[in-house]
């Protein structure tokens, strides 16, 4: 990553994947491979699915009912939630009195816990950001959470504020002059738990439900999930295919998975030699004009998702109107998981070594030295050909669960006549995802 601030370990921020040499695995295979991957599976479900198979309403197989007793206890949750919010005031702690350079264990738990481990809990278990939420469990302490709201969260956001939300936390992470600055995420965090407190008290739990941008993060990766509720509010598990259908599409929802997706590349494309190079001559030493040139490229990968997702989507005969207008979102869940297959291919190193690096950090925020010698395992980085064979089948998989899911979701949905052909546009539009996924995992 671009930017770091002077000292910061850069390290812990510069975590794109980096060139073809981390990745021994040859790139035109790895290409072909995705590419009959995807080929196949069209060819196989065009030939042999003919009917819908998922279904958001199908229940999952209930787990015993002190699963549920127990995860619905209050005791149970506000403990958690409490333990959560102790979390949070000791990263606040040791990013106000901790060292206050590369050292401070803030920037790891914001790039890394937060934002990429949140997707693989979530993944696992579901949208646990609501009950993690400091912003939630301190509204909920306040005496006005137990009156309705003064206001009425207006549906037409949508999830319109999410969107913002997150577009802001990849501009800092991505496009900002100082990613790495201790100031910068702190102003970022007090800003974002003054958002979130704020429209909670004005428009109850709908605001961040709606709004707060690693809640609706966590609900939209939570589809993929085995776990859920069933409509008697017992856990179960089943299919994630069943479960991923029933994504709300409100407003926003496409910009959301824009946003993800789209930021996920442009970290890969920023860490490129030619793209640095142009923004180096282009911005003249102007360190604004530099930031400027970011943050349109940023926005600009975003775009082309939305842009060519939708019209993929509509690009579909024998439908009226309406039902034209509704289908990118009606098709919007199949977004979910190519976002996540690839948000693990992009950050699995991340995630998991510079995980354990944040996790001593927040361990021993004042460097007192009472770990002793206790260091973090590089044991993916020492097996490049485990790590690039795993990276590869994040983006393929991933891309191949969204062409099953936007196939089932077409049978639904399109006239009988139209199922195969109204899905081409779609299935080039994926293989198109498919191919920028790896040329950018290999750097080009």
């Amino acid at each position: 990553m671009t930017g770091a601030a002077p000292g910061y370990d850069v390290q812990v921020l510069a975590h794109g994947l980096g060139g073809s040499s981390d990745l021994p695995i040859p790139f035109t295979y790895a290409l072909l491979g995705g590419a009959w991957a995807l080929t196949f599976t069209f060819a196989v479900m065009a030939l042999a699915w003919k009917k819908p198979r998922f279904d958001p309403a199908r229940q999952g197989r209930p787990l015993p009912r002190w699963v549920t007793a127990a995860v619905d206890s209050p005791a149970v949750r506000w403990t958690v939630a409490l333990l959560a919010l102790l979390l949070a005031a000791w990263v606040a702690v040791a990013a106000i009195f901790g060292p206050q350079t590369g050292e401070n264990a803030l920037p790891g738990v914001f790039y890394v816990l937060l934002w990429v481990g949140l997707v693989a809990v979530s993944v696992v278990i579901g949208p646990v950001w609501r009950l993690l939420s400091p912003a939630r469990t301190l509204y909920r302490l306040l005496p006005m959470s137990r009156r309705p709201p003064p206001l009425t969260y207006p549906e037409r956001l949508g999830c319109w504020p999410a969107v913002f939300g997150l577009f802001a936390f990849v501009w800092l992470e991505l496009a900002s002059p100082n990613p790495g600055s201790l100031w910068a995420v702190k102003v970022w965090l007090l800003v974002y738990l003054i958002a979130v407190l704020a429209g909670a008290i004005a428009f109850g739990t709908r605001w961040p439900a709606r709004a707060d941008p690693f809640e609706v993060y966590g609900i939209f990766v939570s589809r993929l999930a085995p776990l859920r509720r069933n409509d008697d509010g017992r856990i179960a598990i089943g299919n994630p295919f069943d479960h991923l259908p029933s994504l709300p599409v409100r407003a926003g929802t496409i910009g959301v998975v824009s946003v993800l997706l789209g930021s996920t590349a442009f970290d890969s494309f920023s860490a490129l030699p030619g793209w640095r190079t142009f923004v180096d001559d282009t911005s003249g030493g102007s360190a604004a004009l530099a930031v400027l040139l970011r943050t349109i490229g940023l926005l600009t990968f975003a775009l082309i998702v939305a842009v060519t997702f939708w019209l993929a989507a509509r690009a579909t005969g024998g439908v009226d109107r309406e039902t034209r207008r509704r289908l990118p979102g009606l098709m919007a869940h199949s977004l979910i998981p190519i976002v996540v297959g690839y948000i693990f291919a992009h950050y699995l190193t991340y995630l998991i070594e510079r995980g354990q690096q944040t996790i001593l950090r927040l361990a021993d925020p004042f460097g007192t030295g009472w770990l002793g010698d206790v260091e973090v395992s590089y044991l993916l980085s020492m097996h490049p050909g485990v790590l690039a064979t795993l990276k590869v089948a994040f983006v393929v998989l991933g891309h191949v669960a969204g062409v099953v899911a936007a196939h089932d979701r077409a049978l639904r949905v399109l006239p009988k006549r139209h199922r195969l052909t109204g899905q081409l546009a779609m299935m080039l539009v994926m293989t198109g995802y498919t191919f920028m996924g790896l040329w950018l995992l290999f750097g080009g």
